[in-house]
């Protein structure tokens, strides 16, 4: 393999050739290799993902959800993961040495994962401790770095996810006095007002200016949120919710708790994916719902569901850009690469940062 390619590999840029192939053509030729590889190859496929790829997709799920179900496949020598690289990466920290994690497009990515780095991180704790002491406990949402991850393993904290957030800082508050709460600050914010904890008690820890946001005695911030949010679920707003209504009165409005506290509290109901994909499942035939998550997954529960009325919250939204970098191209040609025994897309943590990493996630599936 040829020092270009390797960098096309690290950049998701795929030879010329693969542009001018049809659709017909590439769907028979990644159908030839799945069966060509059978049970040592896995394809997981996050439910943000495009159709064109999803239809390949050996299992459907959550970020977390589809990393535990690559580590509990033995038989793939290459995971083929259709997501993102933060995702990417907790499949490589959960699987063994032998088996080969590929991202199909190395620009696939994460707004939210993006808006916390390491060094920030270090900067902010170190802020943070001469604040008010060794009184916090980390926490950080799996859309994250696996550098975040290991930061917060090391200091005695736990991944969430937005299925089980609450019972998470439920377990963190029994640690430490206060939270740290990174990435994503509207997750962090609603798990905790259910939890009771009045917004009084919660502050935003700025990374770009490093300053906790609050004219409050931080002594009394419970809850420090990192400034950071999801661009797709930041789109959805009061507005939107008070005109489906005002059009609609028997409509009912679900949101992803990554949605801004007011929306939260606007909604009819707010949780994670698979919460809003089985409650819309379980409704009754003819159900209006107006979905406040991304549209790929809207999409494809209205046609999963066709006998409920499904439609986006927001009319005007569009697909994750980062989320939707994975496209049948990409797919084939990662596939291919690894057929010829160059794989490309590769991803690998350092041992040590998958480590720490690692205590976090055990810490939080420890947790019941």
């Amino acid at each position: 393999m040829s020092m270009l390619d390797i960098l096309q590999g690290n950049r998701g840029l795929i030879p010329e050739h693969y542009k001018t192939l049809t659709v017909a053509d590439m769907e028979q030729r990644v159908a030839e290799l799945k069966q060509k590889w059978g049970p040592k190859l896995l394809i997981p496929g996050h439910h943000y993902q495009k159709d064109e790829v999803i239809q390949f997709a050996d299992i459907t799920g959550d970020s977390l959800q589809l990393a535990q179900m690559a580590a509990q496949n033995q038989e793939a020598e290459f995971i083929v993961f259709c997501g993102v690289h933060f995702m990417a990466e907790t499949a490589d920290m959960l699987t063994t040495d032998r088996q080969t994690v590929v991202l199909p497009d190395m620009r696939a990515g994460c707004s939210m994962a993006d808006m916390a780095n390491i060094e920030q991180t270090e900067r902010a704790w170190k802020h943070l401790q001469e604040l008010v002491g060794d009184t916090i406990i980390p926490l950080t949402y799996v859309n994250s770095t696996a550098e975040i991850k290991a930061f917060v393993g090391r200091h005695g904290g736990a991944t969430v996810t937005s299925s089980n957030a609450k019972q998470v800082l439920e377990w963190a508050l029994k640690q430490k006095e206060r939270i740290l709460f990174l990435p994503d600050q509207h997750l962090g914010r609603n798990t905790a007002y259910d939890l009771g904890i009045p917004l009084a008690e919660m502050a935003v820890w700025n990374p770009m200016t490093d300053q906790l946001e609050t004219e409050q005695d931080p002594a009394t911030v419970k809850i420090i949120l990192w400034k950071g949010h999801c661009s797709v679920h930041e789109k959805f707003t009061v507005d939107h919710i008070r005109n489906v209504r005002e059009r609609d009165k028997n409509i009912r409005v679900i949101v992803h708790p990554e949605c801004s506290y007011e929306v939260v509290q606007l909604a009819d109901c707010a949780g994670s994916t698979k919460f809003i994909i089985d409650t819309i499942r379980a409704a009754e035939p003819g159900t209006q719902w107006a979905v406040g998550t991304e549209m790929n997954l809207v999409q494809r529960i209205k046609q999963q569901y066709p006998e409920q009325q499904i439609e986006s919250l927001n009319p005007d939204m569009c697909p994750c850009l980062t989320m939707n970098r994975i496209d049948l191209p990409h797919l084939l040609w990662a596939m291919e690469q690894f057929d010829r025994g160059e794989p490309v897309g590769v991803i690998r943590v350092d041992a040590q940062i998958r480590q720490d990493a690692v205590l976090a996630l055990n810490r939080m599936l420890a947790i019941r």
